[in-house]
């Protein structure tokens, strides 16, 4: 006697799969780019960079006028044309470290400006956005901004106060 083999085949059927591949896609393209915000991430490590360089500056500039003898007084420009931009004819200093404003620290950091945007909001405070970015927010020294706060020093004891805020990233 012939046995008759009866196996019952399983798996998904197309519409099954069609349709699961229709909410993957949906949830790729609405939810994922919520969780990923790689561009704001590249904007806060980009923030962080600057604000390296703007330590690095201040400290290169205050041994500057040190060798200077310049370090204890306000308003000094430094005459080294390797810290400065050739054009300009130095960067002014705050006790030996550079003042809050756009040439002094544009020069003094090596940034260009076409990159990035000095506003001083206040004399003695400079806040540092990137170019790319217009929004209204970034320019405030709060949480919420986008930017690097630089304050300048206050007297020979103080060094200069640099905070980054990337939460408005």
């Amino acid at each position: 006697m012939k046995q008759r083999s009866t196996s019952k085949q399983s798996g998904f059927s197309l519409i099954e799969l069609v349709l699961v591949i229709i909410i993957l896609s949906i949830l790729a393209v609405i939810a994922i780019p919520r969780f990923i915000n790689l561009q704001g991430d590249a904007t806060k490590s980009t923030l962080q960079g600057v604000k390296g360089a703007l330590e690095s500056a201040a400290s290169i500039t205050y041994a500057k006028s040190a060798l200077q003898g310049e370090q204890k007084i306000a308003g000094v420009a430094t005459s080294d044309t390797e810290l400065t931009d050739p054009k300009a004819n130095g960067v002014y200093t705050a006790f030996g470290y550079p003042e809050a404003t756009s040439s002094a620290l544009l020069a003094a950091a090596i940034l260009s400006a076409d990159d990035w945007n000095v506003k001083v909001n206040e004399p003695g405070t400079a806040i540092i956005t990137p170019a790319s970015i217009t929004s209204p927010i970034t320019e405030s020294a709060n949480e919420n901004g986008c930017n690097v706060t630089y304050i300048e020093a206050v007297d020979k004891n103080s060094r200069p106060v640099i905070t980054v805020y990337g939460d408005g990233c």
